[in-house]
C-alpha cells in the first residue's frame, strides 16, 4: 500500500472537518440565531425594534422600557454572590488528601493568575441571556520569552460570541460534551493579519452571516476555525521479561521495525534487550486517548498544532436551560420568553408618548385669507405667548367686511380607555415571566426572620436552575484540568504557585521524593501523574460573605457560652473570619493560639515549627506537668531501687546458702578421711598381733 503523503493527510481531514462543520451548523442555525437575537434584545439599545416591528414603526417614536435587563441582573448578582468552585477528592472516598489539596491550590492559582472569573462571568451572561456560553482552558509557557524555561501553566481563556463560534459534533448528546469527539471554535482575524500570519490568500471558513440586521459581519474579517479531534487510540504491545526479572514494554509496530534495520534510540533499546535474552511474555493492546489540534481556513489546514495536554477537548459549554426536541439540541435563557411581552409594553408606551407629544390645546381652523401677514405671530405664539393674536377681516362679494371667527377648532387625541387596562395586564405578564415581584425585595417590619429567609429563598429560586447548570460546566472544567495538570506539572521538585480558599498564597514542590512508612519504599510527594482524583463542585455564598455569616454565628454563641476555654476559642475563631485593614498579624496570633489549643490542626509549616522549638526548648511545659512528671519519675526510680535492692538480698541469700553447702560438704569430706585412717589403722594392728596405738 503506497504511503499517504501529510499534505493528502492533512487535506483528508479539512474535508471531513468542514463536512461535520456543515452538518452540525445547519442543524443548529435557527437555535444559535435565536440565541443571539436574545442577547443583543437585552443588551444592545435599539434592538428590540429590530426585524418586522422597526419597519411597522417607521417614523414613529419607539420607546424602550428595559425590563428584561433588570431580572437578568438578578440571575447574574446571585450568580456571583454565589461563585462555583471546583474541588477535588479523594476517588476512595478518604477524607483527608495530600494530593486533592494540591489540586485546589494550583486549580485556585491558575484561575486566579489567567483571570478565570472574567472567562466564567462572561460564558455565565451568554447562557443566561441568549442560552448558550463556553470557556476553554490552555496551556501556556509560564515565559515565552525565556528559551530556558519550558514550564507550563494552565490558563482560562474567555470565548466571545460562543453561540455563533462553537460547535461540537451532534453524537454528543451531554451537556458537559464530555462524550463529544469534534469541537470546533471560531474566531476573526482582519485579511492583512491573516496574510501576515499564514502568506496565502485567505479563504473564510464559513459562518452563517446571513442575518441582516445583525453588525457583526464586516468585508474585512476572516473566519479562522480551531478543530479539536479526539484519537481513540488502539496499540498493540509487547512485553519483554529480561534475565534479571525486570520487564520492559514496546509497541509491536517499533519491535518490527526495530527486526527490519530502522534507526532510533527507540529501535537500539529493543535490539538490546532481545540481545540481552529477553523473552516476550506478553502480548496486549492499550488504550490511549489523545485530543489533536489543528487551525484550518476555508480552503486549507493552516497550522497542525498536534497534540494537546490532557485527553480532554479543552472548551466547556455553558448552557442557561437546555433541551433536545426532534434530536435538535434547544437552549435559552431569561430574555426567549419575555421579548413579545416586553415588545407589547414598548409599542404601549411608543404609543403614549406620541399621543403626549401632541398638543393637548385646541387649535383653531381658519381661512388662508385670515391669517396671511400673521403666519409668523401664530407659528410663534406656543414660544413667545402673545397676549392676542391676529387676522384679517373677511369680506363679502360686495367689499363688505363679515365677521367671522374660526371655522372650527381641533380636537386632542384621546387615549383609549382598554390601553390603561391592557399596561397594567402587560406589566403583570412580564412579571410572571420573569419570575420578579417588585414587592418581594420591600423589607415588612415585624416580621420574623424566617420569614424573611423564606421570601428569599423564593427569590433564590429564578436563579437556582442557571447556577446548577453552570456548575456542571465547572465541574467539567476541573475533569480538562485535572488531565492537562497530569501531564504538564510533572517536573521534579518544581515550586508552584498554589492559593488558599481565603486567599492567601502559598507554595507546593511537585515530586518530592520521600519513603513510604508503610512499605519503606520511595514514592513522590505531591506527584499529580497517579493521583486518582474525583471532581466537585461546591456552590454556595463567597467566601468573604461566608466568612461574614460565621463571625455572626460566632457572635451569637459567645452570649451563650459559660465555659472560659469555650469563649475563648470562640473569639479567636471570630477574630480569624473578620475582615478588616491591618487584620493579618492579628489573624496570624490568634490563629496560634488556636494551634496551641488543640482546636485547628496545624498544617505543614506551623507542625515543622513547633517541633523545632520543642527540640531546642527541651519541650517546656506547664510547671504543674513538670512536677508532675517528676514526680513520677521519682517513684519509678524508688520502684526501680527496691527491685533491685530485692534481687541484691536474694543474691546474697543464694550465695550463703551456697557456702553454706560447700561448708558442710568440706566437713563431711574431712571426717570422711579422718575415719579411713582409722580404720587403715585398726587393720594394721590386728595384722600384727596387737591392738593399734592410741585406741
Amino acid at each position: 500500500m503506497a504511503r499517504v503523503s501529510k499534505a493528502e493527510r492533512l487535506a483528508t481531514i479539512h474535508a471531513e472537518a468542514l463536512s461535520e462543520f456543515n452538518r452540525a451548523q445547519a442543524a443548529l442555525q435557527d437555535e444559535r440565531k435565536q440565541c443571539i437575537t436574545d442577547r443583543r434584545f437585552a443588551s444592545i439599545p435599539g434592538a428590540m425594534w429590530e426585524g418586522q416591528y422597526e419597519d411597522a414603526f417607521a417614523n414613529r417614536p419607539r420607546m424602550e422600557i428595559n425590563k428584561i435587563a433588570m431580572a437578568l441582573n438578578r440571575v447574574v448578582g446571585e450568580y456571583r454572590n454565589n461563585r462555583v468552585m471546583v474541588d477535588f477528592v479523594p476517588k476512595d472516598g478518604a477524607a483527608a488528601d495530600e494530593t486533592a489539596d494540591t489540586c485546589d491550590g494550583l486549580f485556585r492559582a491558575d484561575y486566579a493568575d489567567s483571570n478565570g472569573d472574567e472567562a466564567c462571568d462572561n460564558a455565565f451572561e451568554e447562557a443566561a441571556s441568549g442560552g448558550f456560553g463556553a470557556f476553554r482552558l490552555r496551556t501556556q509557557y509560564e515565559d515565552e520569552y525565556d528559551d530556558e524555561n519550558e514550564n507550563q501553566r494552565i490558563r482560562f481563556e474567555m470565548i466571545a460570541d460562543a453561540d455563533t463560534s462553537v460547535y461540537f459534533d451532534l453524537d454528543a448528546k451531554r451537556m458537559d460534551k464530555s462524550d463529544a469527539t469534534q469541537c470546533w471554535v471560531l474566531y476573526s482575524v482582519t485579511r492583512n493579519g491573516y496574510m501576515a500570519k499564514w502568506g496565502d490568500d485567505p479563504a473564510s471558513w464559513p459562518k452563517n452571516n446571513d442575518t441582516i440586521e445583525f453588525d457583526w459581519a464586516t468585508p474585512d474579517v476572516v473566519y479562522v476555525a480551531e478543530y479539536y479531534r479526539v484519537e481513540d487510540e488502539r496499540t498493540p504491545m509487547m512485553r519483554y521479561e529480561m534475565p534479571d526479572g525486570k520487564t520492559m514494554d514496546f509497541e509491536a509496530e517499533d519491535v518490527a521495525e526495530a527486526e527490519d534495520g530502522e534507526e532510533g534510540r527507540e529501535y537500539d533499546e529493543i535490539r538490546m534487550a532481545q540481545l540481552l535474552g529477553g523473552n516476550v511474555i506478553k502480548e496486549w493492546t492499550k488504550r490511549s486517548r489523545k485530543v489533536r489540534k489543528y487551525i484550518m481556513s476555508g480552503g486549507r489546514v493552516l497550522e497542525d498544532a498536534g497534540y494537546i495536554a490532557g485527553k480532554h477537548i479543552p472548551v466547556v459549554p455553558v448552557y442557561g436551560k437546555r433541551w433536545f426536541i426532534d434530536n435538535v439540541e434547544r437552549c435559552m435563557g431569561v430574555v426567549r420568553l419575555a421579548k413579545d411581552p416586553q415588545r407589547l409594553k414598548n409599542m404601549q408606551i411608543s404609543r403614549l408618548a406620541e399621543t403626549a407629544a401632541l398638543s393637548a390645546v385646541q387649535k383653531p381652523i381658519l381661512l388662508p385669507e385670515q391669517v396671511a401677514g400673521h403666519q409668523l405671530m401664530w407659528a410663534e405664539d406656543n414660544v413667545k405667548n402673545y397676549p392676542y393674536l391676529l387676522v384679517n377681516p373677511i369680506t363679502d362679494a360686495n367689499g363688505q367686511v363679515q365677521p367671522a371667527g374660526p371655522l372650527a377648532y381641533t380636537q386632542p387625541p384621546a387615549v383609549p380607555p382598554a390601553m390603561a387596562a391592557l399596561l397594567q395586564l402587560t406589566e403583570q405578564d412580564m412579571a410572571e415571566v420573569l419570575g420578579f415581584n417588585p414587592a418581594q425585595d420591600k423589607m415588612v417590619s415585624n416580621i420574623s426572620g424566617k420569614a424573611v429567609e423564606m421570601i428569599q429563598n423564593r427569590i433564590d429560586q429564578s436563579a437556582f436552575i442557571y447556577l446548577s447548570n453552570f456548575a456542571k460546566a465547572m465541574r467539567r472544567a476541573g475533569e480538562i484540568w485535572l488531565a492537562m495538570a497530569q501531564d504538564i506539572y510533572v517536573d521534579d521538585d518544581r515550586a508552584m504557585k498554589s492559593l488558599n480558599e481565603d486567599g492567601s498564597v502559598g507554595q507546593v514542590k511537585l515530586m518530592q521524593p520521600i519513603i513510604d512508612e508503610n512499605t519503606g519504599e520511595q514514592r513522590f510527594r505531591n506527584d499529580l501523574s497517579r493521583a486518582k482524583l474525583d471532581v466537585a463542585v461546591d456552590v454556595g455564598p463567597a467566601f468573604t460573605s461566608r466568612r461574614d455569616a460565621t463571625v455572626r454565628a460566632i457572635t451569637g454563641l459567645l452570649q451563650m457560652a459559660a465555659d472560659p476555654q469555650d469563649q475563648k476559642v470562640l473569639l479567636a475563631t471570630a477574630m480569624m473570619n473578620m475582615d478588616g485593614e491591618g487584620l493579618g498579624d492579628l489573624r496570624q496570633f490568634y490563629r496560634r493560639q488556636l494551634v496551641g489549643m488543640g482546636a485547628v490542626e496545624p498544617n505543614d509549616e506551623e507542625r515543622a515549627q513547633m517541633e523545632a522549638a520543642a527540640a531546642e526548648q527541651g519541650q517546656q511545659q506547664d510547671p504543674n506537668a513538670v512536677l508532675a512528671n517528676a514526680m513520677a519519675m521519682e517513684a519509678q526510680a524508688k520502684a526501680q531501687k527496691a527491685v533491685a535492692d530485692t534481687a541484691l538480698a536474694e543474691a546474697n541469700t543464694e550465695k550463703t546458702r551456697a557456702q553454706t553447702i560447700e561448708t558442710l560438704a568440706t566437713v563431711e569430706g574431712k571426717q570422711l578421711d579422718t575415719a579411713v585412717k582409722a580404720a587403715q589403722a585398726i587393720g594394721g594392728a590386728l595384722a600384727a598381733g596387737g591392738p593399734p596405738q592410741g585406741l
